[in-house]
């Protein structure tokens, strides 16, 4: 009982990813499917972030001043 169990459990974790073609993957970046309703709130926290993490070099990228000069 327990193997057919995990054994379901494991066949519902491997069909949950899926591969989206290149030509596919434009409609899944539609700013409709986005989760915040605010878009210019979403780009002043992306900004803020990016700002603050490019001057420590967090994220991998080479660290900048963090005067938030693009």
């Amino acid at each position: 009982m327990k193997r057919a169990v995990h054994a379901i459990a494991l066949a519902l974790l491997l069909t949950g990813c899926a591969m989206v073609p290149q030509n596919r993957r434009g409609k899944l970046a539609d700013p409709m499917m986005q989760i915040s309703d605010d878009p210019t709130e979403t780009y002043r926290k992306q900004k803020v972030y990016t700002t603050r993490e490019g001057a420590a070099g967090v994220d991998g990228a080479a660290a900048g001043g963090g005067c938030g000069c693009q």
